[in-house]
């Protein structure tokens, strides 16, 4: 393969980005370091690991991470065409057996005719080739030397949550269903009384953490705050997050909800408890739950620094950068979230084989979530860029003459999907 594109990295984004250039018949060297090196956070050889959660998030087209996820749907996207066909029961949301996933993602790409796959570690930046990066929030040191040298980066810290054996949980102490009956009994759910979840609350806040370089200079993401660090805002404050016990017809003080890993439903995620507790502390302060008070662990939590660029106004509206034939894909870009991250390898790798075939590029429209997404990380005009996951929020979509909100997110949605499928008549046209 003389003439290229190359993607560089080989996570979600970087497998998406290579797979819609080679579906439009261009070659693609796809590089990825695994196992000649790993990331702190990465153990698997296989493409596309998913390293924090098994779970894509909700489904429905009145949430906009539903929305997303139907768009690229529609637009054939691999990562979500593996998705589907490794999922496990997870009520309203879509989540995979990660191990599946990862391997028919893997499948799929080593099989592709006009894919290679270079297993090596990129360390400079590729010159006079078009090229995508998609090496994550993870990018190894001497790459981020590189990309520092072309825009400001920023940092912040992601966590990942533990891991129990199924046949570890105390079914006497804990009850399975889905909150507000999605699904059918997809959660294991352990119920604490408010004594139980004091004690749980004063020990977890005074625990021993892990140290962490840096973790005192550096913000914390929302959306993965280790869970001792969102008890300190408060007692409460665990109640109305991840331990929140409404959603069952029992009235309940507090709830931790476990989430099935694997098709086989051998192993499960606790919800919402990313953290970086030290593993001993982990099992002695989970243990304090009393469906855990035995609980084995497949994987304790893990917490990793994440980097990120400040793209406003270094990348365009199609993850390209200004004035070059490069392209950044995933949440290097500043997008969080698995789908946000594969929805910017889709658009970066379907404009980057326009700009080989000297096609004009493809600007989703605002709109669309897709579209919201590329938008926000081209476009942001603050001066406090982080990063941020789908929601109806950064979606475009005037007045549309409806008042209740789950109707007006549909109505949206629909809109939606509808630019999605013209943009889909001109992509094949």
């Amino acid at each position: 393969m003389d003439k290229k594109i190359n993607v560089v990295g080989a996570g979600l984004a970087g497998c998406e980005a290579a797979f819609q250039i080679a579906e439009r018949g261009i070659p693609v060297k796809l590089y990825e370091m695994k196992p000649q090196k790993f990331s702190p956070a990465h153990k698997s050889e296989d493409l596309a690991e998913l390293v924090c959660s098994n779970s894509f998030k909700a489904r429905n087209i009145e949430n906009a991470s539903g929305l997303l996820k139907e768009e690229m749907k529609a637009l054939g996207s691999l990562i979500m065409d593996c998705a589907l066909k490794s999922e496990v029961p997870a009520g309203g949301s879509l989540s995979v057996d990660r191990e599946l996933f990862s391997r028919l993602v893997t499948e799929r790409i080593g099989s592709h005719p006009l894919i290679e796959i270079s297993r090596e570690e990129v360390t400079r930046i590729i010159e006079d080739e078009i090229t995508i990066y998609a090496t994550g929030p993870l990018t190894s040191d001497a790459l981020s030397q590189e990309f520092a040298g072309l825009c400001p980066s920023l940092s912040f810290f992601d966590a990942a949550a533990p891991i129990v054996f199924a046949e570890s949980i105390d079914m006497n102490h804990a009850f399975r269903g889905s909150r507000y009956g999605k699904g059918d009994d997809d959660y294991i759910n352990c119920p604490l009384s408010r004594e139980e979840y004091l004690e749980f609350y004063n020990n977890l806040i005074n625990a021993e953490t892990a140290f962490v370089e840096d973790f005192d200079d550096i913000r914390l993401y929302e959306g993965c705050m280790p869970i001792e660090e969102m008890a300190k805002r408060g007692v409460d404050t665990l109640r109305f997050g991840p331990l929140k016990p409404v959603g069952f017809d029992k009235k309940y003080y507090a709830i931790v909800q476990l989430r099935q890993e694997n098709l086989e439903g051998t192993i499960y995620n606790i919800v919402g408890f990313q953290t970086r507790l030290k593993f001993g502390e982990q099992k002695r302060v989970f243990g304090l739950i009393p469906a855990l008070r035995n609980a084995e662990y497949a994987r304790y939590g893990v917490m990793h620094r994440n980097t990120y660029l400040k793209s406003p106004g270094f990348l365009d509206r199609t993850y390209r950068v200004i004035g070059k034939n490069m392209y950044f894909a995933g949440q290097i870009t500043g997008v969080e979230g698995y789908m946000e991250s594969t929805s910017s390898g889709l658009v970066a790798g379907i404009n980057a084989a326009r700009l080989y075939q000297g096609k004009t590029p493809v600007v989703f429209p605002v709109s669309t979530a897709i579209g919201a997404l590329a938008n926000y990380a081209a476009s942001y005009p603050g001066k406090d860029f982080q990063p941020m996951g789908i929601n109806f929020g950064i979606i475009a979509s005037g007045d549309i003459g409806i008042k209740n909100k789950v109707e007006r997110r549909r109505k949206i949605s629909e809109n939606a999907l509808v630019e999605i499928e013209n943009i889909k008549k001109s992509l094949n046209g």
